[in-house]
Parts: C-alpha cells; sequence; structure tokens
C-alpha cells in the first residue's frame, strides 16, 4: 500500500483548488449568494417569530453597500467561510483518496483540530482542567480574521498589518507555490532590525517591537534572548504572535491542511515563518504537546516534502513514538522508503524496530500476531545494530546503564566504532542518540536491546554476510552530510550533535 505522489494527488484536485476556476482567490458570485439567502431565510423565520425589531437591526446591516454593490457588512464573514469549505473540501478530498485500490488518508495529513495543544491537554485531563469554569468569550472584534494556529491574546498590541503579503508563484498539476513578500515599510523595519542585533543589545530590538509590535525577525530573536534568560512563558508567546501576524497575511488560497501548498525556503522571506513553525513546534514538545508537535511537524515537511530543508525526517519518528502513533511510524517508513532510502538514516532504523516492540508488548493483541511483531522488532533492531554499531555505547551511556565486558570489549561495539565512523555519520548518531535516549530508559525495553546486543555479537563473530556488506555501505556513504541536516542540527541545539559539526 503506497501513498500517491505529489502528482496522481494534483489530477484529484477539487474545483475549489483549481486556481483557474477561482482566480486571485476571490469568492465566487454563486457562494455569495447561496451565504445571502440564507440570510433572508432567516430573517423570513425571524419575522414569523415576531421578533421585529430583530428583522429591522439585520435589514439595515446588509443593506449598507458600497459603490460597485458588494455587501460589506458580510464580506469578512462570507470570506472565512468560503475559506473553511475550502480547507474542509481539501482534506475530504486527500481523506477520500484512492491508493492503489484501498482508501486511506496520507500519513501527513494535517489536521486543524490538532494544531491546537488544548485538544491535546483536554483528552489528557479533561476540558475543565484546561479551560476552567471560564466561558468561551467572543474574540476581540479589532481581531480581524479567525486562525488556526494560535489564538490572539487580550494582552497582545492591538494588530496593525506589518507589511507582509504572501502571493501565488505558480500553480501546476494542483500543486500551489507561495512566497512571502515584504513592502517597502517593512524593509525599512528590517535594516533597522540588522542593525539592533549588530549592536549585541536586546534593548534595541525591544525598542524596535514597541514600534513595531509585529514584526517577524524582532520577535523571533526576542524569543531565543528571552529562552536563554530561561524566560519560557514570554518566549512561547513572542512565536505565537509572530505566527499570527503570519497566518493573517496568508493568501486565500494557502491551506496548512490540504498538503498542495508549496514555500520555497531558499527565499529569505519565507525562512522566518520555518523558523517560527519550529520553534512553537519545541515549545509544544518540551510543554508535554508532542500529538500537537507532531502536526507541526508533519506541517513543516508538507511545505516542501522533496527538499525538506530543515531535515524534519530527522525528528518525525521520535515525535511519533512520544505519541505513540505507532502505526503512522510504520506506514511513512513503508511508504517513503523506496524513494527517500528511509533505513540509512539511524533515528528510522531503531525507531521502526522500537516501533514493532511497543506492537508486540499490547495486551489487546492475540498471542499470534504479538509473536510476529516481536519477530519483525527482533529482526529490525538486530539489522540496525550491524549497520549502525555506533549507536550503542553512547545509548548506554546516556541511559546510565553499565554494558557487559564481553560487550564493551568486543571490536565490534567497542571504542574502534566510535574512532571509525565516518563524519556524516557521527553526525546523525550524536543527533539520535541525544534526542530518543529517554525512549529506551524502560526496563522491558533494555532488556530486549541487551538480548538482541548479544544475538548480534554471535552473528558478528559467526562472520555473518550482513555485517561485511553493512560495513562496505558504511565507508561508501556518510562522507558529507547535506546542508539541510547540519540545520537541523543547528536547531536542535543537542550539544553532542552540534560539536560533529564541520568547521
Amino acid at each position: 500500500m503506497e501513498i500517491c505522489d505529489a502528482e496522481n494527488e494534483a489530477e484529484r484536485v477539487s474545483p475549489d483548488e483549481d486556481p483557474e476556476s477561482n482566480k486571485g482567490g476571490a469568492p465566487r458570485k454563486n457562494d455569495n449568494k447561496d451565504v445571502e439567502n440564507q440570510d433572508q431565510k432567516y430573517e423570513e423565520e425571524s419575522t414569523k417569530s415576531g421578533d421585529r425589531l430583530k428583522k429591522k437591526k439585520k435589514k439595515k446591516k446588509t443593506k449598507i453597500t458600497s459603490e460597485d454593490g458588494q455587501v460589506n457588512g458580510t464580506v469578512t464573514e462570507n470570506i472565512d467561510l468560503l475559506l473553511e469549505n475550502l480547507e474542509q473540501s481539501n482534506s475530504m478530498s486527500l481523506q477520500s483518496e484512492d491508493c492503489g485500490g484501498s482508501i486511506r488518508r496520507s500519513v501527513l495529513h494535517v489536521e486543524h483540530r490538532n494544531l491546537n495543544p488544548e485538544t491535546e491537554l483536554k483528552r489528557y485531563f479533561g476540558a475543565r482542567a484546561v479551560l476552567g469554569d471560564q466561558r468561551p468569550r467572543q474574540r476581540n472584534r479589532h481581531f480581524h480574521r479567525s486562525t488556526w494556529m494560535t489564538s490572539p491574546k487580550d494582552s497582545w498590541p492591538r494588530f496593525s498589518r506589518p507589511g507582509i503579503s504572501m502571493t501565488l508563484l505558480d500553480s501546476k498539476n494542483g500543486i500551489h507555490c507561495f512566497t512571502f513578500e515584504h513592502n517597502r515599510d517593512y524593509q525599512q523595519v528590517q535594516f533597522k532590525f540588522l542593525e539592533a542585533v549588530e549592536s549585541m543589545d536586546p534593548n534595541n530590538i525591544v525598542a524596535l517591537l514597541q514600534l513595531n509590535p509585529y514584526h517577524i525577525d524582532s520577535l523571533l530573536q526576542l524569543s531565543d534572548v528571552c529562552r536563554i534568560q530561561e524566560d519560557q512563558e514570554m518566549a512561547r508567546d513572542l512565536i505565537e504572535r509572530a505566527l499570527y501576524s503570519f497566518e493573517c497575511a496568508f493568501h486565500p488560497l494557502f491551506s496548512l491542511t490540504s498538503g498542495t501548498s508549496r514555500l520555497d525556503y531558499l527565499r529569505p522571506e519565507n525562512r522566518a515563518f520555518y523558523l517560527a513553525l519550529y520553534k512553537h513546534m519545541m515549545f509544544l514538545e518540551k510543554r508535554g504537546c508532542p500529538r500537537t508537535a507532531l502536526e507541526y511537524c508533519k506541517l513543516i515537511l508538507c511545505l516542501d516534502p522533496d527538499a525538506d530543508p530543515l531535515c524534519m525526517l530527522l525528528l518525525i519518528d521520535f515525535l511519533m513514538l512520544r505519541s505513540r502513533e505507532y502505526k503512522s511510524l510504520l506506514q511513512l517508513y513503508q511508504d517513503w522508503e523506496e524513494h527517500r532510502n528511509l533505513s540509512q538514516l539511524p533515528n528510522f532504523a531503531f525507531s521502526c524496530a522500537l516501533c514493532h516492540f511497543h506492537l508486540s508488548q499490547q495486551e489487546d493483541l492475540d498471542p499470534e500476531e504479538s509473536d510476529k511483531q516481536r519477530r519483525h522488532a527482533d529482526q529490525m533492531l538486530q539489522s540496525a545494530l550491524i549497520m549502525f554499531p555506533g549507536v550503542l555505547m553512547p545509548l548506554l551511556d546516556l541511559c546510565t546503564v553499565q554494558p557487559d565486558s564481553t560487550v564493551s570489549s568486543h571490536n565490534f561495539f567497542g571504542p574502534k566504532s566510535q574512532i571509525g565512523q565516518p563524519p556524516a555519520l557521527a553526525e546523525l548518531t550524536a543527533l539520535y542518540v541525544g534526542r530518543t535516549y529517554s525512549l529506551w530508559k524502560e526496563a522491558v525495553v533494555m532488556l530486549w536491546l541487551e538480548e538482541s546486543v548479544k544475538e548480534v555479537l554471535r552473528r558478528v563473530d559467526a562472520k555473518d554476510a550482513l555485517v561485511e556488506d553493512c560495513q562496505n555501505k558504511r565507508k561508501q556513504r556518510y562522507q558529507s552530510a547535506p546542508r539541510n541536516i547540519h540545520r537541523h542540527v543547528l536547531l536542535s541545539e543537542i550539544k553532542e550533535a552540534s560539536s560533529t559539526l564541520p568547521l
């Protein structure tokens, strides 16, 4: 069972997504008529119930027209309604997509409700614990549109457009390529920001933000300063404000969930959006919302799945394991292995084995299926250890586990396995171990790892053909890592991995 590629998805794109049928993202006349008809129907019903006062007010509101005859009173609501319908139709087309004769949703499908951490927190603690006794209040009217990624807060400065807009560059096979653009005023603020950064004084950035409260780069930079000073709440709030500023600039056709919207990281104006999403995702993960963080991880990956500029494939397995999305991870591995060689990444080699192990431990599984999952787990873990022997010792060290003398003294897992690693492999290994060691600390997992290590040493001593084959592959590959991996290591701030970066 394979995920259909982007071109096949594009052929089945719904008419709502087609830019030719909806140029510039303007609302279609038929849709506006539908909404107006609904308004009229509502007015008639209210008349029948004798509510004449409400009817008069309603008529006054809808009769205020501009010179070109468009209804101003409800145009914002109409556009929001159309956008919501467009998002729903996009997600439905993905949901009912026919891949290889079977209907299933893409593993990287993003859902709006899962972008809100409150959804996950309510699932853990219940709505009353998350919301308390507060009643949902209507959002302040000066926030001009509803947003999916963040909710505007009363403590934020009044929103005024900072000078960012989004443009549709190209539409081909249902894939829409967008870019953010800065107007002249925003560019002037950007120059002042660069001067403030060069001054090495955070107070200059604070002063700039007081005048331009929604300038993106200033918000991101000040968030980093707050995080270093351990003011996590303020750091997170500034990132959310940056995301809100971005979302208010979205093009009407830009969709967070359809999987058909693309942003080129190589365009400087787009980079801040990638960074804001990444930082927001990491705050969510640290806050104990791995499922929400996973949704943002999928969103970043879908913005440019081919280039993957921030190399989210090095992180997605960890978030799926944290969220206990075991089947989704195995599905992603199955669908992408052929064209992306995921088995060459240490994180997927070990994480998929761990997935099968956790599935084998589920109590509601019948014994036959449990044994099958366990055999898969054993096989995959042994293959991962033979391919990446340099992972074991650092992993045990961070788990504060003293290895057996037969293991530590053996050439295959000993110091030689660390020293002999190619530079790119050392980077990937350090990144994986530094990020996921906590997942291996569980006693039952450690016992399983110990059994697999003993079996691997037996195969090494028996001169198993796979051992030599993997050794040759390690020598040929991993000589130098692509730039997106270096970017990911820098953003991860994992010291063990950062120390392996080239000068």
